[in-house]
């Protein structure tokens, strides 16, 4: 049973039309409470607002909220694509700019419980999905549990949102150690959020930078910050990206800034740039994990 998936996959790879080219990006945090989904949708937006096509994947299983802070109201979500009942296409909503979002079923359990046939449906599910995308942006859950080792292994850059506080630095550390240790990752992007300075978010970036270089064997890239701003609660509030709604706000530059970066990333081509082997990959790493 552990072979199904991939062979399921080396037959639609014979089927399908020639792979799409994405960008596969996981966004994670060491611990809840940072801003992290909030990182996810702006920066989806603002990629969204350069004409490029995007997809949000909320990852976070359990307790899925990309749907919330946006203001949008699916009515199916990845659980009717498991069992059956909807393609992938179908579950899709779109939310401002054109972004487009995979909901969560908050109903799932981690990827690890995953049978598989699930497993195998979503392959399927993912290789056919009718549309190009250019980036794949997944809101993975907060914290180290399976559904988010097995996302960032999935993914082509892992982005960690980090504050300045003592629990946040102290996981995110912790979250990077796992993935570097014991899962071979080395290359992770970090955006300070929340940040009073640019100096202040360079100095968040060093502390944790000093402990790696000490430590870990990682290639840390200091992306920048985004500030702390009374309009981006506005947003929040409003269920709106910020950078659609204040596109002046300080908070908004920051983003557009950010996205930038990544809209300059180059992109995988082979063998992990196209949906089906980011899908691949994923069970591949939660089969690991269980």
């Amino acid at each position: 049973m552990a072979d199904m998936p991939k062979d399921q996959a080396s037959g639609l790879r014979r089927m399908t039309n020639p792979p799409r080219p994405v960008k596969v990006i996981a966004v994670a945090s060491g611990k809840g409470g940072v801003g992290k989904t909030n990182v996810t949708v702006n920066l989806g937006v603002a990629l969204a607002m350069q004409g490029k096509q995007v997809l949000i994947l909320d990852a976070d299983l359990g307790l899925a909220n990309i749907d919330v802070m946006l203001g949008v109201h699916p009515q199916y979500n990845l659980l009717h694509v498991l069992d059956g009942s909807k393609t992938l296409q179908e579950i899709i909503v779109e939310g401002p700019a054109g972004l487009k979002i995979i909901p969560a079923a908050s109903g799932i359990q981690k990827m690890a419980e995953l049978s598989p046939a699930e497993h195998a449906g979503m392959i399927q599910a993912f290789s056919e999905l009718d549309q190009h995308i250019d980036v794949l942006l997944i809101d993975s859950a907060a914290g180290i549990a399976d559904s988010v080792i097995s996302f960032t292994r999935a993914a082509q850059e892992v982005i960690i949102v980090v504050c300045d506080e003592p629990a946040s630095i102290t996981d995110a550390y912790a979250l990077i150690k796992l993935l570097n240790r014991d899962y071979k990752l080395e290359h992770f992007h970090i955006i300070a959020n929340m940040s009073r300075s640019v100096q202040e978010g360079r100095e968040l970036f060093d502390k944790i930078a000093l402990v790696c270089e000490r430590f870990l064997e990682v290639q840390l890239d200091f992306m920048g910050i985004v500030p702390f701003d009374e309009d981006l609660r506005q947003a929040v509030k409003r269920q709106r990206a910020v950078v659609e709604y204040i596109p002046q706000s300080k908070a908004a530059t920051a983003f557009t800034h950010l996205s930038k970066k990544v809209a300059h990333w180059p992109v995988q081509k082979q063998p992990r740039g196209h949906m089906e082997f980011f899908v691949e990959r994923l069970i591949e790493a939660s089969m690991e994990t269980a």
